[in-house]
């Protein structure tokens, strides 16, 4: 078995909770189908795609929690009779493609939703279905995208070497793409999962490899999240990367850079990157500059519904408490016990 089927099959995920077809789905309707199903062709796969980047977008500016429901809602009812649907294999292959990116932002906003141990669960279900749904497709990028869902989780979670061996199966499915974002992608995603393992020669490697990538030239657009993985998500991630690994200068400039780069300007996103920019000063001792950047931080943060978010409310509130006789510190602290609600 190979390693990426491992990690799957020993993860125990219970895909079948989802609802959703088996996975033999395209060969198997394009030589029969069950009476009465639907005929499905390329208008259908394109409005998936139109779905997927209209509650992808509102996700990002307004945090996961917002419109769980409503992908949900278009996955069960509207897209699950198409899989079970007639189509061409050509067709079929577009459809469980864009299903799988359907899914993936299912997972994403449901672990963008809350810390709790049941949503934790369905998230993890949601991404092992994405890549079930990407293989079936024979989409190595959308495969390697819902592993990296996964890795995420494993890193959120502490589950080091599940991460690291997660991260590493990513970079196994991106080094025949042509997509230099992709490939930047997966190997800051094993970068990060090195970082937290505390394999500091693994991450520095990879991460320089994913510096070289997301300096080339992007292929064209792409439908996937990882073609979408802008210069200043990489400036972010790869800035709490060099956090990790004790380079503050470094974190705090590539974390400036993330803000500073057109296209990272989603009202969650920036919060994010504006409560890690504060933190990473606060290391360095710049009580003012983090005060600053965590006043940006709150204009930002309120009305996102993003766990996210919230940890990154508590986390300034703790932060804050050794300034208690600071009354810039004190006033950040009460209002972002407001927005926390």
């Amino acid at each position: 078995m190979e390693r990426r089927e491992f990690i799957l099959a020993s993860s125990g995920y219970a895909l079948s909770a989802l609802g959703l077809p088996d996975m033999d789905s395209i060969t198997r309707r394009t030589k029969t189908a069950l009476p009465g199903a639907v005929r499905v062709g390329q208008g259908e796969v394109a409005a998936v795609r139109h779905m997927v980047k209209a509650l992808g977008d509102s996700a990002s500016e307004l945090g996961g929690g917002h419109a769980r429901h409503l992908a949900v809602r278009y996955l069960t009812q509207d897209v699950a009779p198409w899989l079970e649907g007639r189509f061409t294999e050509a067709t079929g292959r577009d459809l469980f493609a864009a299903t799988s990116q359907l899914v993936h932002l299912a997972g994403w906003m449901t672990q963008d939703e809350g810390d709790t141990p049941e949503l934790r669960g369905l998230a993890q279900r949601y991404y092992a279905h994405s890549y079930r749904l990407a293989a079936e497709a024979g989409d190595p990028e959308l495969s390697a995208t819902a592993l990296r869902g996964l890795a995420v989780q494993c890193v959120d979670l502490g589950y080091r070497a599940e991460a690291v061996q997660l991260g590493e199966a990513c970079v196994d499915y991106g080094r025949n793409l042509d997509n230099p974002r992709a490939v930047a992608y997966y190997e800051a995603t094993l970068a990060n999962a090195a970082a937290q393992d505390d394999d500091r020669r693994t991450a520095t490697k990879h991460l320089a490899l994913s510096e070289t990538a997301i300096g080339k030239q992007a292929a064209a657009p792409g439908d996937s999240w990882a073609a979408h993985y802008s210069p200043g998500r990489w400036a972010h991630e790869s800035g709490m990367i060099l956090a990790r690994l004790g380079d503050l200068d470094a974190a705090e400039e590539h974390l400036h850079l993330a803000l500073d780069i057109h296209g990272l300007d989603r009202r969650r996103t920036r919060a994010i990157v504006l409560a890690d920019l504060g933190g990473v000063r606060l290391r360095q001792g710049d009580v003012d500059g983090a005060l600053a950047t965590w006043r940006d931080f709150l204009d930002c943060a309120d009305g996102i519904r993003s766990v996210k978010v919230q940890a990154a409310l508590r986390d300034m509130r703790v932060r804050l408490r050794r300034y208690s006789g600071v009354p810039e510190a004190e006033e950040l602290r009460e209002r972002s016990a407001r927005i926390a609600g």
